[in-house]
Protein backbone atom coordinates (compact mmCIF):
# COMPACT_ATOMS: atom_id res chain seq x y z
CA UNK A 1 0.00 0.00 0.00
CA UNK A 2 1.19 3.49 -0.88
CA UNK A 3 -0.09 6.65 0.78
CA UNK A 4 -0.24 9.83 -1.30
CA UNK A 5 -1.15 13.37 -0.27
CA UNK A 6 -2.77 15.74 -2.75
CA UNK A 7 -3.23 19.49 -2.81
CA UNK A 8 -6.29 21.57 -3.67
CA UNK A 9 -8.37 19.80 -6.33
CA UNK A 10 -11.00 22.58 -6.52
CA UNK A 11 -13.28 20.80 -8.93
CA UNK A 12 -10.57 19.90 -11.46
CA UNK A 13 -11.75 16.31 -11.85
CA UNK A 14 -10.01 15.52 -15.15
CA UNK A 15 -6.66 16.72 -13.81
CA UNK A 16 -7.27 14.64 -10.67
CA UNK A 17 -7.68 11.56 -12.83
CA UNK A 18 -4.55 12.48 -14.79
CA UNK A 19 -2.29 12.80 -11.78
CA UNK A 20 -3.65 9.67 -10.10
CA UNK A 21 -3.04 7.77 -13.35
CA UNK A 22 0.56 8.97 -13.25
CA UNK A 23 1.14 7.21 -9.92
CA UNK A 24 -1.03 4.20 -10.83
CA UNK A 25 -3.27 4.95 -7.84
CA UNK A 26 -5.64 2.14 -6.90
CA UNK A 27 -8.19 2.52 -4.06
CA UNK A 28 -7.97 -1.23 -3.47
CA UNK A 29 -4.36 -0.94 -2.30
CA UNK A 30 -3.48 2.77 -1.89
CA UNK A 31 -4.71 5.68 0.18
CA UNK A 32 -5.17 9.36 -0.68
CA UNK A 33 -4.69 12.11 1.91
CA UNK A 34 -6.64 15.14 0.69
CA UNK A 35 -5.49 18.53 1.97
CA UNK A 36 -8.87 20.24 1.57
CA UNK A 37 -10.70 22.26 -1.08
CA UNK A 38 -11.96 19.30 -3.06
CA UNK A 39 -14.42 21.64 -4.74
CA UNK A 40 -15.16 25.10 -6.14
CA UNK A 41 -13.83 27.36 -8.87
CA UNK A 42 -13.06 24.42 -11.19
CA UNK A 43 -15.49 22.98 -13.76
CA UNK A 44 -16.34 19.64 -12.12
CA UNK A 45 -17.01 20.11 -8.42
CA UNK A 46 -19.71 17.44 -8.26
CA UNK A 47 -17.58 14.77 -9.95
CA UNK A 48 -14.59 15.62 -7.74
CA UNK A 49 -16.62 15.41 -4.55
CA UNK A 50 -18.29 12.15 -5.55
CA UNK A 51 -14.95 10.60 -6.46
CA UNK A 52 -13.30 11.40 -3.12
CA UNK A 53 -16.42 10.37 -1.18
CA UNK A 54 -16.53 7.06 -3.05
CA UNK A 55 -12.95 6.28 -2.04
CA UNK A 56 -14.32 5.41 1.40
CA UNK A 57 -11.59 4.33 3.80
CA UNK A 58 -9.02 4.82 1.02
CA UNK A 59 -9.26 8.59 1.57
CA UNK A 60 -8.22 10.72 4.55
CA UNK A 61 -9.76 14.17 4.15
CA UNK A 62 -9.38 17.50 5.89
CA UNK A 63 -11.84 20.27 5.11
CA UNK A 64 -10.77 23.46 3.38
CA UNK A 65 -12.37 26.88 3.29
CA UNK A 66 -14.17 26.10 0.00
CA UNK A 67 -15.57 22.86 1.41
CA UNK A 68 -16.84 24.78 4.44
CA UNK A 69 -18.26 27.45 2.12
CA UNK A 70 -20.45 24.85 0.42
CA UNK A 71 -21.77 23.79 3.81
CA UNK A 72 -22.34 27.42 4.80
CA UNK A 73 -24.44 27.95 1.67
CA UNK A 74 -26.40 24.73 2.18
CA UNK A 75 -26.85 24.87 5.95
CA UNK A 76 -26.19 28.47 6.99
CA UNK A 77 -28.30 30.38 4.49
CA UNK A 78 -25.42 32.14 2.71
CA UNK A 79 -25.65 32.88 -0.99
CA UNK A 80 -23.41 31.61 -3.74
CA UNK A 81 -20.63 33.95 -4.86
CA UNK A 82 -20.10 35.00 -8.46
CA UNK A 83 -17.13 32.65 -9.03
CA UNK A 84 -18.58 29.64 -7.19
CA UNK A 85 -19.04 26.42 -9.14
CA UNK A 86 -21.15 24.67 -6.53
CA UNK A 87 -24.64 24.72 -8.00
CA UNK A 88 -24.27 21.26 -9.55
CA UNK A 89 -23.67 19.84 -6.06
CA UNK A 90 -26.59 21.69 -4.49
CA UNK A 91 -28.93 20.48 -7.25
CA UNK A 92 -27.64 16.89 -7.39
CA UNK A 93 -30.06 14.13 -6.35
CA UNK A 94 -27.49 12.87 -3.83
CA UNK A 95 -26.60 16.29 -2.43
CA UNK A 96 -27.84 15.47 1.08
CA UNK A 97 -25.58 12.43 1.23
CA UNK A 98 -22.63 14.44 -0.04
CA UNK A 99 -23.17 17.18 2.53
CA UNK A 100 -23.58 14.63 5.31
CA UNK A 101 -20.31 13.01 4.26
CA UNK A 102 -18.48 16.35 4.30
CA UNK A 103 -19.67 17.00 7.85
CA UNK A 104 -17.98 13.78 8.96
CA UNK A 105 -14.55 14.76 7.64
CA UNK A 106 -11.58 16.06 9.60
CA UNK A 107 -10.31 19.53 10.35
CA UNK A 108 -6.78 18.30 11.04
CA UNK A 109 -5.16 14.85 11.07
CA UNK A 110 -1.94 13.62 12.68
CA UNK A 111 0.13 10.61 11.71
CA UNK A 112 2.50 10.05 14.65
CA UNK A 113 4.34 7.22 12.91
CA UNK A 114 5.38 9.46 10.03
CA UNK A 115 5.45 12.50 12.33
CA UNK A 116 3.31 14.73 10.15
CA UNK A 117 0.07 16.64 10.56
CA UNK A 118 -2.18 17.78 7.72
CA UNK A 119 -4.52 20.77 7.81
CA UNK A 120 -5.80 22.82 4.90
CA UNK A 121 -4.04 26.10 5.76
CA UNK A 122 -1.44 24.70 8.16
CA UNK A 123 -0.71 24.69 11.90
CA UNK A 124 -0.14 27.92 13.82
CA UNK A 125 3.08 27.98 15.83
CA UNK A 126 1.17 28.90 18.99
CA UNK A 127 -0.29 25.36 19.22
CA UNK A 128 1.84 22.27 19.63
CA UNK A 129 0.43 19.37 17.68
CA UNK A 130 -1.46 17.68 20.54
CA UNK A 131 -3.27 20.92 21.38
CA UNK A 132 -4.02 21.51 17.69
CA UNK A 133 -5.54 18.06 17.42
CA UNK A 134 -7.68 18.63 20.50
CA UNK A 135 -9.03 21.89 19.07
CA UNK A 136 -9.68 20.20 15.72
CA UNK A 137 -11.72 17.50 17.47
CA UNK A 138 -13.63 20.26 19.28
CA UNK A 139 -14.63 21.91 16.00
CA UNK A 140 -15.45 18.58 14.37
CA UNK A 141 -17.88 17.90 17.24
CA UNK A 142 -19.65 21.17 16.43
CA UNK A 143 -19.98 20.19 12.76
CA UNK A 144 -21.58 16.91 13.78
CA UNK A 145 -23.72 18.31 16.58
CA UNK A 146 -26.97 20.21 17.13
CA UNK A 147 -25.38 23.66 16.73
CA UNK A 148 -24.11 23.06 13.20
CA UNK A 149 -26.59 25.43 11.52
CA UNK A 150 -25.80 28.18 14.03
CA UNK A 151 -22.11 27.69 13.34
CA UNK A 152 -22.48 28.04 9.58
CA UNK A 153 -24.74 31.09 9.88
CA UNK A 154 -22.01 32.87 11.87
CA UNK A 155 -18.83 31.24 10.53
CA UNK A 156 -17.60 34.12 8.38
CA UNK A 157 -15.53 36.91 9.90
CA UNK A 158 -12.00 37.93 10.81
CA UNK A 159 -12.66 38.54 14.49
CA UNK A 160 -11.38 37.63 16.92
CA UNK A 161 -7.99 37.82 15.26
CA UNK A 162 -5.88 36.15 17.96
CA UNK A 163 -6.27 32.99 20.00
CA UNK A 164 -7.08 33.02 23.71
CA UNK A 165 -7.71 29.87 25.70
CA UNK A 166 -10.73 31.50 27.36
CA UNK A 167 -12.61 32.08 24.10
CA UNK A 168 -16.02 30.41 24.11
CA UNK A 169 -18.84 29.69 21.71
CA UNK A 170 -18.86 31.14 18.23
CA UNK A 171 -15.77 33.30 18.75
CA UNK A 172 -13.79 30.20 19.72
CA UNK A 173 -15.11 28.11 16.83
CA UNK A 174 -14.49 30.88 14.27
CA UNK A 175 -10.95 31.35 15.54
CA UNK A 176 -10.18 27.63 15.25
CA UNK A 177 -11.71 27.60 11.75
CA UNK A 178 -9.65 30.55 10.58
CA UNK A 179 -6.35 29.09 11.79
CA UNK A 180 -6.93 25.72 10.18
CA UNK A 181 -8.56 26.81 6.91
CA UNK A 182 -7.71 30.46 6.12
CA UNK A 183 -4.32 31.25 7.68
CA UNK A 184 -1.43 32.62 5.64
CA UNK A 185 0.25 35.46 7.52
CA UNK A 186 0.51 35.50 11.30
CA UNK A 187 2.22 37.61 13.96
CA UNK A 188 4.50 36.24 16.65
CA UNK A 189 1.68 36.46 19.24
CA UNK A 190 -0.67 34.46 16.99
CA UNK A 191 -2.64 37.35 15.50
CA UNK A 192 -3.91 36.50 12.00
CA UNK A 193 -3.85 38.81 8.97
CA UNK A 194 -6.55 37.36 6.73
CA UNK A 195 -6.78 39.90 3.92
CA UNK A 196 -3.34 39.43 2.32
CA UNK A 197 -3.05 36.57 -0.19
CA UNK A 198 0.25 37.40 -1.85
CA UNK A 199 3.46 35.39 -1.93
CA UNK A 200 5.43 34.69 1.23
CA UNK A 201 7.82 37.57 0.44
CA UNK A 202 5.02 40.13 0.60
CA UNK A 203 4.04 39.85 4.26
CA UNK A 204 2.26 42.86 5.76
CA UNK A 205 4.22 44.78 8.38
CA UNK A 206 4.37 42.89 11.67
CA UNK A 207 3.40 39.57 10.09
CA UNK A 208 5.20 36.62 8.54
CA UNK A 209 4.19 33.39 6.77
CA UNK A 210 2.89 31.00 9.40
CA UNK A 211 5.59 28.42 8.58
CA UNK A 212 8.41 30.90 9.27
CA UNK A 213 7.76 30.91 13.02
CA UNK A 214 9.52 28.44 15.31
CA UNK A 215 7.24 25.63 16.47
CA UNK A 216 7.22 24.02 19.95
CA UNK A 217 7.43 20.51 18.43
CA UNK A 218 9.16 18.74 15.54
CA UNK A 219 6.08 17.72 13.56
CA UNK A 220 6.10 18.11 9.77
CA UNK A 221 3.09 19.90 8.31
CA UNK A 222 1.33 19.16 5.02
CA UNK A 223 -1.04 21.86 3.80
CA UNK A 224 -2.73 23.38 0.77
CA UNK A 225 -4.60 26.69 0.47
CA UNK A 226 -1.76 29.04 -0.55
CA UNK A 227 -1.45 28.78 -4.33
CA UNK A 228 0.82 31.82 -4.57
CA UNK A 229 3.58 29.81 -2.89
CA UNK A 230 3.62 27.38 -5.83
CA UNK A 231 4.52 24.74 -3.24
CA UNK A 232 7.72 26.48 -2.13
CA UNK A 233 8.09 27.09 1.62
CA UNK A 234 11.87 26.97 1.67
CA UNK A 235 11.72 24.10 4.15
CA UNK A 236 11.39 20.33 3.87
CA UNK A 237 9.40 20.42 7.11
CA UNK A 238 6.49 22.45 5.70
CA UNK A 239 5.05 20.85 2.59
CA UNK A 240 2.79 23.03 0.47
CA UNK A 241 0.74 21.02 -2.00
CA UNK A 242 -1.47 23.73 -3.49
CA UNK A 243 0.33 24.40 -6.76
CA UNK A 244 -2.50 26.33 -8.35
CA UNK A 245 -4.22 23.74 -10.52
CA UNK A 246 -7.43 25.71 -10.88
CA UNK A 247 -5.41 28.81 -11.86
CA UNK A 248 -3.55 27.02 -14.66
CA UNK A 249 -0.66 25.74 -12.55
CA UNK A 250 -0.19 22.12 -11.53
CA UNK A 251 -1.97 19.48 -9.46
CA UNK A 252 0.50 17.81 -7.12
CA UNK A 253 0.54 14.52 -5.25
CA UNK A 254 3.29 13.43 -2.89
CA UNK A 255 4.31 9.92 -1.90
CA UNK A 256 4.25 10.07 1.88
CA UNK A 257 6.94 7.41 2.29
CA UNK A 258 9.48 8.76 -0.22
CA UNK A 259 8.48 12.47 -0.35
CA UNK A 260 8.52 12.23 -4.14
CA UNK A 261 6.21 14.83 -5.74
CA UNK A 262 4.40 14.08 -8.96
CA UNK A 263 2.61 16.78 -10.97
CA UNK A 264 0.29 17.14 -13.89
CA UNK A 265 -0.03 20.44 -15.77
CA UNK A 266 -3.40 22.12 -15.63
Amino acid sequence: MTDYAIGDIQGCYERLMDVLDKVDFSPSRDRLWVAGDIINRGPSSLESLRYVRNLGSSAVVVLGNHDLHLLAVALGGHGLKKKDTLRDILEAPDHRDLLAWLLQQNICVHDPQRNFAMAHAGLPHIWEVDKAMGLARELEAVLRGPEVATFFRQMYGNEPSCWRDDLVGMERWRMITNYFTRMRFIAEDGTLELTAKESADDAPDGYAPWFSHERPDDVRVIFGHWAALEGDTGSERYIGLDTGCVWGGKLTVMNLDTDEKIHCDC
